[in-house]
């Protein structure tokens, strides 16, 4: 039987997979990814079993493989930056 999972485990995954998400050269990939990140985790934030806790931790591993990837197949295609992204830099 496999370890039973932290919080911490789950919250570096969580972190990693933003992380990473905020990487896409492209504005609505970018923003797409962030936000089904955040909704994947919450919908199982009720999860309680050990074992489904675990399968739902591989499973994240392998999209954030499948981010990685992305990112960097995206960086390979660059675009202009939109008209919302310079409004949101000048503010900054």
């Amino acid at each position: 039987m496999a370890a039973p999972v932290t919080r911490a485990e789950v919250l570096k995954i969580y972190k990693t997979m933003l992380r990473e998400s905020s990487k896409f050269s492209f504005y609505n990939y970018r923003m797409y990814a962030v936000r089904r990140v955040k909704d994947a985790f919450r919908e199982q934030k009720a999860v309680s079993d050990t074992s489904e806790i675990q399968q739902h931790l591989l499973e994240a591993h392998r999209f954030l493989d499948i981010i990685k990837r992305q990112v960097i197949v995206g960086d390979l295609y660059k675009f202009d930056k939109l008209v919302i992204e310079v409004k949101n830099n000048e503010k900054n």
